[in-house]
């Protein structure tokens, strides 16, 4: 039997608490306890993740506390909590955990680059979760393990039990709320896994750029000449697909930072979506899923185990979670130099933006604080079909200060390391949701290939009219009627009128960011 870990420094008095399993014992505990879990037909662990197959970022809170609350970018991102309902709901966490059989603590790392790593702790009561951050967390080795010490951050994971609904405005179920003095994090309401990454990822967007250190949204991969390359977008955009490319090593393909000395990866695995997932698209994620792989929210053939990557009737947000190293040419350890080249990935839902834009250094300032994309079906709970929205630095559920803190980072390193700045859309081309359909894939792989060759560097481009940016007119295999979105909608003026429309929405969202702007960034916006 493996030996007990103690927790009682946090009143959890459970005799069975087991810590830093493998994965195979992980495996055994969640199919002996945990209900809907199997073994897939290539090793893979699947389970369920309850009512919630979606962040909830509504229900998310940071406690509002002298020490931070200047620090904080409060608002609908950032909501408000007071420091007793925090620990009310710690204290129902730690009540709840406390009449489990046994429970799972799972130490890690956030962050490759030892100068910047923080030590997490976990401790929950699904088999499942502590697997899923074995994959999400750096693994510590033996030694370090036996010499982990105190956790930097703790995270209390009882999301199997209620929140108590009446500690906020709004009743919720779900509750996942942070404190930074307590340095902690308490998840109730919600099994969603997704729930713990993005959890620890706000910790670091809160921790880095106190040290001057840029967290970002994005994934991340080098060439064989070691030129590094950014992609930021929000979930569904493309991240992961497009940072697992075969001919270049990946470094990571959500959450990293940006030091003088260069890149690093803030986890130790990868979170893909799989919807539609096969073989001939996307063969590096398709072959990383094997044992040590959790599946989350999958239908799979009863007999064969085989699983469907296109059925969504559990959810369109079904997820695969596996370690880093299951990528055949990831780059370990996950450190890398400074980026050559940064792509921001949108979902264009308006089909009016090209699918490769070059943005001046206001440009890219500008769009970076916007982050237009579009909220794709099934990331977050009620999302059932592309949504336009705008989400600061790519990733605003998950920042903590004030974007332009971000932005003033990405401005510095980029402005130093003579970096280029890509706008790629990855949405629809032809017309709107529903009447357009999505760039293809082949189109965009042949984009990006593009610009690290740097074939895309000196080709005759076209200002666009509206948003001022300049749109390569040539790309090799790629159709050159796709880069010129106009030409590939029918009616000309239809395209006209939602041009404009879009560019209503970026000049009515940016006005919040106006204050503390330039204006040569404010200049940067579409033309009304």
């Amino acid at each position: 039997m493996p030996k007990s870990f103690d927790l009682l420094e946090y009143n959890i008095t459970v005799e069975r608490v087991l810590r830093n399993l493998t994965p195979a014992k992980l495996y055994e505990e969640a199919i002996l306890h945990e209900r809907g879990s199997t073994i897939s037909s290539v090793g893979a662990l699947v389970t369920r993740s309850g009512d919630r197959t979606g962040r909830s970022p509504k229900d998310k809170r940071i406690v509002d506390h002298p020490d931070s609350n200047k620090n904080v970018w409060w608002g609908d991102v950032n909501i408000k909590f007071a420091e007793k309902n925090f620990f009310m709901n710690r204290s129902r966490a730690i009540d709840y955990l406390n009449t489990r059989d046994q429970l799972f603590v799972f130490d890690g790392y956030a962050g490759w680059d030892s100068n910047y790593r923080v030590k997490i702790r976990v401790v929950c009561c699904r088999a499942y979760h502590a697997l899923f951050m074995n994959n999400m967390l750096i693994r510590p080795t033996p030694e370090q393990l036996e010499n982990f010490g105190q956790p930097d951050y703790v995270l209390f994971n009882a999301g199997q039990f209620p929140a108590n609904k009446y500690l906020t405005e709004k009743p919720a179920k779900a509750n996942v709320a942070l404190s930074f003095e307590q340095k902690e994090l308490v998840v109730l309401g919600s099994e969603y896994a997704g729930e713990m990454k993005k959890g620890i990822f706000t910790v670091m967007n809160y921790l880095m750029p106190k040290q001057g250190v840029l967290s970002m949204h994005c994934g991340a991969n080098e060439g064989p000449d070691k030129d590094v390359s950014l992609f930021f977008g929000l979930s569904g955009t493309g991240k992961t697909t497009l940072s697992a490319e075969s001919r270049r090593k990946l470094i990571g393909d959500d959450e990293h930072c940006w030091t003088n000395d260069g890149i690093f990866n803030i986890e130790g695995g990868c979170y893909a979506k799989c919807i539609g997932l096969s073989a001939e698209k996307e063969p590096e994620i398709y072959n990383s899923i094997k044992f040590g792989t959790v599946l989350e929210n999958m239908v799979y053939d009863e007999d064969t185990r085989v699983i469907d990557y296109d059925d969504v009737s559990i959810t369109e947000n079904t997820r695969a979670s596996y370690p880093i190293e299951h990528i055949a040419n990831a780059k370990i350890p996950s450190i890398a130099g400074h980026p050559k080249n940064v792509m921001f990935l949108t979902y264009d839902a308006f089909g009016v933006i090209p699918p490769i834009s070059k943005l001046t250094p206001e440009q890219a300032m500008y769009h970076f604080i916007s982050g237009y994309t579009a909220k794709v079906a099934g990331t977050e709970v009620g999302v059932i079909e592309p949504q336009a929205t705008f989400s600061a630095c790519f990733g605003a559920a998950f920042m903590v200060w004030h974007p332009s803190k971000y932005a003033e980072l990405l401005a510095k390193y980029t402005k130093e390391n003579d970096t280029k700045i890509w706008l790629v859309s990855t949405g629809l081309t032809g017309g709107p949701y529903g009447v357009g359909e999505r760039i293809d894939l082949p189109s965009t792989r042949a984009i990006i290939d593009a610009i690290h060759s740097g074939q895309l560097d000196n080709v005759e481009t076209v200002t666009d009219p509206t948003f001022g940016f300049e749109v390569p007119t040539s790309c090799p295999n790629v159709s050159s009627k796709l880069l010129i979105p106009r030409e590939n909608w029918p009616d000309k003026e239809e395209f006209d009128k939602a041009a404009q429309k879009l560019a209503d929405l970026f000049k009515d969202n940016f006005k919040q960011f106006e204050e503390g702007s330039s204006k040569e960034i404010i200049n940067a916006g579409p033309k009304i």
